[in-house]
């Protein structure tokens, strides 16, 4: 009798492809949120129980995976940008979704270092980024028409902030959560309208991109 479809040796081929994806997947999202992304894709393969070639057939490369692995949480940063321009309070929206932000980067430590990065062979992953930033400058108009945030505050100082609050995240161990909650409160008692003496300008905006997109740590290209 014929093998069924249902347990034909191609059928169990890709059945044990999803598998090991699966796993790699899993693996990674472990070891980038705990660790952040200078982890190496052999010791991504040995987590997740398969060989470095498995891992290099499923995906590319290392940025491959980690789009793989943070597209998801990108739109989830990206939807909430969405959340925050519901509440009827522009200040309580702005203060809001800074303050989520910096929480998501504080629970993972490979966001914290995805939304300072740029990735541009991940079409979806970047096209969520841009909707994140075109709320957002929404968000900060709206809070500087009702009066409540200061007038020279620009969009492209949120990647300041979450540039700096990756570094406290980073270097605090487990006081993370708290050194971030201080470092944010500050910066918003900072932003909000209580005084007219005018900031120090910025770096320009495509200088501050560069900054922010790091080159891959040598070992994570393992």
């Amino acid at each position: 009798m014929p093998p069924t479809d249902n347990t034909s040796p191609l059928r169990q081929l890709r059945a044990d492809a999803q598998a090991n994806r699966a796993k790699i997947l899993a693996a990674a999202a472990e070891l980038y949120t705990t660790r952040g992304l200078d982890v190496s894709l052999n010791e991504i393969a040995r987590r997740a129980g398969v060989g470095i070639a498995t891992l290099q057939r499923n995906f590319a490369g290392r940025e491959e995976l980690v789009a793989a692995v943070f597209t998801p949480r990108v739109r989830a940063y990206a939807d909430a940008v969405d959340r925050a321009l519901e509440e009827p309070d522009p200040w309580a929206g702005f203060r809001g979704y800074v303050e989520h932000v910096a929480a998501l980067q504080c629970e993972d430590q490979g966001l914290a270092v995805v939304l300072n990065t740029t990735f541009p062979t991940s079409a979806e992953l970047e096209a969520h980024r841009r909707r994140a930033m075109r709320g957002f400058t929404r968000l900060v108009r709206r809070a500087k028409e009702a009066g409540v945030l200061r007038p020279d505050f620009s969009p492209h100082d949120l990647p300041l902030l979450l540039l700096a609050n990756a570094g406290v995240v980073m270097g605090s161990g487990s006081n993370a959560d708290k050194a971030s909650r201080r470092l944010v409160a500050f910066v918003l008692r900072a932003c909000a309208m209580t005084d007219d003496e005018p900031l120090p300008p910025g770096p320009p905006a495509r200088s501050l991109l560069r900054t922010l997109d790091p080159p891959v740590p040598p070992a994570s290209r393992r």
